[in-house]
């Protein structure tokens, strides 16, 4: 009979030991790796930066191809360029902010500044082909708006 509830026993004592003692060693991990960041790490280690730097990294990649075959001249090239030049402003917004405000640098933060910095493009884009007063040029200003808007709510 001891024999029968050994496997039992082991399976009981694997599962106690797997489910509560690595919480417990996480969360002291975590606490003292958040302790030793400086300011710079723990906001370069959001999930906004993050996406911010997924953006600018496909972009960097798409202007490098762009220039084995263009000058810097070609549309493309300049869009490009100047998008990198608003994510690299985004990116240096974030991490002007303050350690401690780090848990609002979600996902969905670093989601807005992206489309708002794409939105920002599109209308650089129109503002080159028509002026200010003109009805795509009001509705692409008005889309720029609701994300800043949206993106203050959060970071004021």
């Amino acid at each position: 009979m001891k024999i029968r509830n050994l496997p039992f026993i082991l399976f009981v004592i694997f599962a106690c030991s797997f489910f509560c003692y690595p919480q417990k060693a996480t969360e002291k991990t975590l606490t003292k790796a958040d302790l030793s960041k400086t300011p710079s790490q723990t906001i370069k280690a959001t999930p906004a930066f993050a996406e911010l730097l997924l953006r600018k990294t496909e972009r960097e990649a798409q202007l490098e191809e762009f220039l084995l075959d263009y000058t810097d001249e070609y549309p493309k090239v300049k869009e490009i360029k100047f998008e990198l030049t608003l994510l690299q402003k985004q990116m240096s917004k974030i991490s002007a902010v303050n350690a401690s405000d780090a848990p609002k640098l979600s996902l969905a933060l670093g989601r807005l500044l992206v489309r708002k910095t794409e939105l920002d493009v599109d209308l650089w884009n129109l503002l080159r082909q028509y002026n200010a007063e003109h009805p795509e040029v009001k509705r692409a200003k008005r889309k720029v708006e609701v994300y800043e808007k949206a993106i203050k709510e959060i970071l004021p």
